[in-house]
């Protein structure tokens, strides 16, 4: 969908909206978002990506109009869903959110408006957490979030919300690296923040979402952790593996000392076994770097 531009131009924005089951108010959706970056003057499409829904959300979606369809033959997550959308966005900017009313999407226009020199993402960071089993997710977000800040050396308000606007052009190198999960918002977070590109928070309500959560706390919260964790290893090894080996030298040190004193100068083989493991670490820890770095050159 577009509204009035010169022929040939390309499209401001691209919103990628994947959807799966969401009948019972994705028109309603679809409507507000497009209200918002007409009223805003935008040139934009809505890419709406149908995840395999059998609620009758494809069949809606194929008859709506103003509207690209993408209609996936089975359910493979919404990862999936919004990397396909942004491989096929047109748009200069693509703005990814959800289909299930929790977000302002009316503030869209806001977002996409803070894209400049500066910014190569906008965020909306949630003041609060509205979803479902919040007993769970609050504390195990809140700890992977602070991972996730110290291993990038950057304070994240948010690191897996589903509304944000970022460069096409910036983005399209890493889109290789989405899972198909949910973790698919992390990554696109410290993909950018492990390549030096700014990320810009601005603060939003969430609301409870309409429908039923696709939500799985144990097996969510941890593929967000080993998310967190490849993200780093793939652009900053160092910054995991190095702590770890200096920690096991340190201790073959300490380790070492206590050896010669109890034992006679005799060194046990638990102490030998540490230290080698130390070497091996730093050693991959240097190797897996000298690998980044060649890559990223090239």
């Amino acid at each position: 969908m577009r509204t009035p531009s010169s022929a040939g131009s390309p499209l401001a924005v691209s919103v990628v909206l994947p959807c799966y089951n969401e009948r019972g108010h994705v028109e309603l959706e679809i409507k507000r978002i497009s209200a918002a970056l007409h009223e805003a003057g935008l040139s934009y499409e809505l890419i709406c990506v149908d995840d395999g829904s059998t609620d009758g959300t494809r069949e809606l979606l194929a008859t709506t109009p103003g509207i690209r369809t993408i209609l996936l033959p089975r359910n493979q997550g919404s990862g999936t869903a919004r990397r396909i959308g942004t491989q096929q966005a047109r748009g200069q900017v693509v703005v990814w959110t959800d289909a299930d009313m929790t977000y302002p999407n009316e503030r869209i226009p806001e977002l996409v408006a803070q894209l400049d020199d500066t910014w190569d993402q906008v965020v909306g960071a949630r003041r609060t957490e509205a979803g479902t089993h919040k007993l769970f997710r609050v504390p195990a977000k809140w700890a992977i979030r602070q991972l996730a800040c110290w291993l990038t050396n950057t304070p994240i308000p948010d690191l897996n919300s589903g509304l944000r606007a970022f460069k096409r052009s910036v983005a399209q190198p890493y889109l290789r690296l989405l899972p198909s999960g949910f973790s698919c918002v992390t990554t696109i977070t410290l993909a950018f923040l492990s390549n030096g590109h700014p990320v810009k928070y601005v603060p939003i309500d969430y609301v409870t979402r309409s429908g039923r959560s696709k939500f799985h706390p144990l097996r969510d919260a941890y593929n967000y952790l080993l998310q967190v964790l490849r993200m780093v290893m793939y652009f900053n090894p160092m910054r995991v593996l190095m702590p770890v080996g200096l920690t096991l030298m340190a201790a073959t040190a300490a380790k070492l000392v206590f050896d010669l004193i109890v034992h006679h100068f005799r060194v046990t083989g638990s102490t030998v076994l540490v230290g080698l493991a130390a070497f091996n670490i730093m050693a991959i820890a240097l190797l897996a770097d000298l690998v980044v770095r060649r890559t990223t050159n090239e």
